[in-house]
């Protein structure tokens, strides 16, 4: 009888640790991916610059570039400045924009790329997709995973709280936009990848029911899992369906709508995976997912974090132009404005119980 396998697109080695920094020529030797330590690094002009004077001693034959920006300007420079340099990797150190920025410059020039995250506000630090700023307001853009990908927990620790809390909005999102796959799939017969739906469905669910809190080593860990999983269903789905459903849209509906006035993506995402399991008749998991993010401190209402009732209205009736083709609970009601402030002040019942 014949085996059947596929390949599953993903990183190398996942190192999840305290001090797995310090330690990241080693790991890149160890791991073949660059013996010679010849490493084009991209940074931020912030916190990259403390963490350049840190690393630098240990990787003396890497080269620095600085990133101003998450544009696809940027982005374009990164891979000019480093064409033809022979390096080994292309190494991102910082956030999610810097992050994004090197995966497309890597991929613009052909090399692998290592991401090293210094915060957990979103699942696309190991996602095969690198949203960049340009002329139209915001792509994405298809890029190669990450062939290494290292978290080291004490550099988390130390960015600001609010970063750990978006990630957690993030992460448990992912149970909001498995329903709106398998929703697609009833009604309008889409594909649901199994694995890649297991596989972030299991990472929110990890978040989600976990009782530690963002400073403890434990929780940190299952959240950076948790962040990586989700990337790794991207890439075995092809595309960001395991993770973005009506949640995203209503998020990316706000930062289309309110540019320069939206908050960080998992704090929007975490109330519209709420909002959208109210929407859905689901009230347990509605009420859940308000409980966890009010104990981590997250949003569960637009108010709180700058949008009135009716820019959130807006929003929602908005949200399905976001991403035409992608079914969700928001397309299969087509609810009217009035309908959506109807289904909100039913919501607004519920969180205040």
């Amino acid at each position: 009888m014949p085996v059947l396998t596929r390949l599953i697109p993903s990183p190398v080695v996942v190192d999840i640790s305290r001090g797995a920094m310090d330690d990241l020529a080693g790991l890149l030797a160890d791991q073949r991916i660059s013996a010679s330590g010849k490493l084009a690094i991209a940074i931020s002009g912030g916190s990259g610059v403390a963490l350049r004077a840190k690393l630098e001693p240990v990787l003396p034959h890497a080269d620095w570039y600085a990133v101003v920006d998450g544009t696809i300007d940027s982005a374009v420079k990164l891979a000019d400045d480093i064409k033809g340099r022979r390096y080994d990797a292309v190494v991102g150190l910082g956030g999610g924009k810097i992050i994004d920025v090197a995966k497309y410059a890597a991929a613009r020039v052909g090399l692998p790329m290592v991401a090293v995250a210094t915060n957990l506000s979103h699942d696309g630090i190991c996602s095969p997709v690198s949203i960049l700023d340009n002329d139209n307001g915001r792509g994405s853009y298809g890029v190669p995973t990450p062939i290494a990908m290292v978290i080291d927990l004490d550099v988390i620790k130390e960015a600001p709280v609010r970063f750990i809390r978006a990630g957690i909005g993030d992460a448990i999102s992912n149970i909001s936009a498995i329903a709106d796959w398998e929703l697609s799939h009833k009604i309008t017969g889409e594909p649901v990848d199994g694995l890649a739906a297991a596989m972030a469905r299991t990472a929110g669910e990890s978040v989600l029911r976990h009782p530690g809190g963002c400073g403890d080593d434990e929780f940190l860990t299952v959240l950076s899992e948790a962040l990586v999983l989700s990337g790794i269903a991207m890439s075995i789905s092809g595309d960001s369906r395991p993770s973005s459903g009506a949640c995203h849209e209503i998020s990316h509906a706000f930062d289309l709508l309110h540019p320069g006035r939206s908050a960080l993506h998992g704090e929007q995402v975490g109330i519209g995976a709420a909002f959208a399991m109210h929407l859905r008749g689901a009230a347990e998991q509605s009420g859940l997912f308000v409980e966890v993010l009010r104990r981590h401190g997250l949003p569960v209402g637009p108010e709180e974090i700058g949008f009135s009732v009716d820019e959130f209205v807006a929003a929602v009736e908005y949200a399905p132009q976001t991403r035409p083709g992608r079914f969700t609970i928001l397309e299969h009601l087509n609810l009217s404005a009035a309908e959506i402030r109807d289904a909100y002040a039913d919501y607004v019942k519920t969180i205040r119980s």
